[in-house]
């Protein structure tokens, strides 16, 4: 019987980056109560040297957050939210076309919804950086447009926010998650999702102030 063959080694780097992206395809298909005892056999490294990276598991999951959310988010769209000398719903546009190209895939959505599910904590953290860099300023600058007296968004206004967004994300959950079709052309239909929101929104909000 012939021997397995040698596993080959790597440089230290090389190693750990090899676990944190095998990591994000074993937590998108399992969700993060798969074993590492598993991560690994996948590897074909010992239980070991995934430990030898990464104090526990909990610091895996930490890491794979920032590989698959933090990293990917543009400084670039706060500045756009901002832009007045565009209107509103050209921002957004602009805004969720841009969204959708960097989180609309396999890892990122089923990621996330699995560890809400699992009481992680990520989407929870991830939705506070959407609610403070993107539903809240956006609120403002709405109520700029309307002429409305510029204060701290009300829970209701951003909850008319909170649907444009999740009517955008859903796209990504029929295709990711409940593997149903969508459309080819995903950045056509977010910006018919976003024009088909925008007169709600300007008729809503000033019945909120």
């Amino acid at each position: 019987m012939s021997s397995p063959p040698r596993r080959k080694n790597m440089r230290w780097e090389d190693r750990g980056r090899q676990i944190l992206e095998e990591a994000v395809r074993f937590f998108a298909e399992c969700g993060f109560e798969g074993q590492t005892r598993e991560l690994a056999k996948r590897l074909g490294v010992s239980h070991a040297v995934i430990y030898r990276h990464f104090d526990n598991k909990e610091a895996l999951i930490e890491r794979v957050y920032e590989h698959v959310y933090t990293r990917r988010w543009r400084s670039s769209w706060e500045e756009l939210i901002a832009d007045r000398s565009l209107t509103l719903e050209e921002r957004l546009i602009r805004f969720y076309r841009e969204y959708a190209d960097c989180v609309f895939e396999y890892e990122w959505v089923r990621i996330f919804i699995s560890s809400g599910l699992k009481s992680y904590g990520l989407p929870e953290r991830y939705l506070a950086i959407i609610r403070s860099r993107i539903i809240r300023p956006a609120v403002a600058e709405m109520r700029h447009d309307l002429g409305l007296v510029p204060r701290l968004p009300s829970e209701a206004e951003e909850e008319l926010f909170w649907g444009l967004h999740g009517a955008v994300f859903y796209l990504a959950i029929r295709k990711y998650v409940y593997a149903t079709d969508i459309p080819e052309d995903i950045g056509n239909t977010v910006s018919r999702t976003v024009r088909a929101f925008m007169p709600g929104l300007r008729i809503q909000l000033p019945l909120l102030d």
